[in-house]
């Protein structure tokens, strides 16, 4: 059962396939999270970080549920296992979106996408020098280039110039290192946990932590419509989905062969502005984009120790942790639902 798991999930098409779902998720967010601040009335970035919180908080509920739901009782994470919800919950959902929130009000739209996309390519720097989870090569480089080249090209505007202001784009970008490190950690963590259970709860202390941390700034929420509420339970369960999905990718595969896809996120949130929101955002630069995006994605895809050229896995792509080969000392890790 856990084989043909692992090999479900490190199947080239799988991996495309369910990384490409995610990207449409997290693309819908954009002009979604738009129409929500219009819905609840919101305008100040103490509000956003409130309804930031209660989305996660929402989430993490879900996944919860659903995954509890499947193993027919309660999944808590044990002692040895609390530590780790801590760190991936300030790491992945307080600081990359208190950062970027607070970041946001200090710059332009265009300049944070810009910044915050770049969390790709850090996340691939992170996992091959500090984490040193899979070696850096010369297509990973190219590859990241590329998605960097394509993501840059989406959000291009006269906006995306101008000096660079450290409680701003400075805060821009300590969020997308901390999305980027988040990645590995969910790699290291996995290798000795449920990564489903993981982002469960995460997103609940997270969720939680944020909410507090709003409240006494003056934080808060208008009047709650259908449409705001519905709003709301979508953007809770698109992380749901989309993280745990992530989160299982990244249990049975390298960071880079993942992570790459995220450059696709706002090119993805570019094409479903233009349909939610009626915004003229799609062009020759929005397509010129998508197709670097692409070639990246193919590029880090073709890297020695991912995926070779004829599609089969190579030995240094399979089964592997954050600190080498997956471990199957722990049993209760390979039953899933058995902890």
């Amino acid at each position: 059962m856990m084989l043909k798991k692992e090999k479900i999930l490190t199947h080239p098409a799988s991996v495309w396939g369910i990384a490409f779902l995610c990207c449409c998720l997290w693309g819908s967010a954009f002009p979604m999270i738009k129409l929500g601040y219009e819905a609840w009335g919101i305008t100040t970035a103490p509000s956003k970080i409130l309804f930031a919180g209660c989305r996660f908080a929402a989430a993490g509920a879900l996944v919860i549920l659903f995954r509890s739901a499947v193993c027919r009782r309660w999944i808590l994470p044990s002692k040895e296992a609390l530590p780790d919800v801590f760190c991936l919950s300030m790491v992945q959902t307080v600081a990359q979106y208190l950062f970027f929130y607070l970041g946001l009000s200090r710059t332009s739209g265009v300049r944070a996408s810009i910044l915050d996309g770049s969390s790709s390519f850090i996340a691939i720097l992170l996992a091959c020098f500090l984490f040193r989870s899979e070696r850096f090569d010369r297509k990973k480089a190219i590859g990241c280039l590329l998605g960097l080249s394509g993501m840059v090209l989406v959000n291009l505007g006269s906006d995306a110039l101008g000096p660079f202001t450290w409680d701003g784009d400075g805060f821009i970008l300590i969020s997308a290192v901390a999305y980027a490190a988040s990645s590995s950690l969910i790699k290291k963590y996995s290798v000795k946990s449920d990564p489903v259970m993981l982002s469960g709860w995460q997103f609940l202390l997270g969720g939680g932590v944020m909410i507090v941390f709003s409240l006494p700034f003056g934080g808060r929420l208008g009047h709650a419509s259908a449409a705001g509420l519905g709003i709301l339970l979508y953007l809770a369960f698109l992380s749901a989905v989309a993280y745990s999905l992530w989160g299982l990718l990244l249990e049975y595969n390298p960071v880079s062969r993942v992570t790459v896809w995220g450059f696709l996120t706002p090119v993805c949130g570019s094409f479903l502005s233009a349909l939610l929101l009626g915004e003229k955002v799609i062009g020759v630069k929005t397509l010129l984009s998508l197709a670097l995006v692409c070639g990246g994605i193919f590029v880090v895809n073709t890297s020695a120790g991912v995926l070779s050229p004829t599609g089969r896995e190579t030995p240094h792509s399979v089964g592997r942790g954050a600190g080498g080969d997956r471990t199957t000392e722990n049993p209760e890790q390979d039953q899933g639902c058995a902890r």
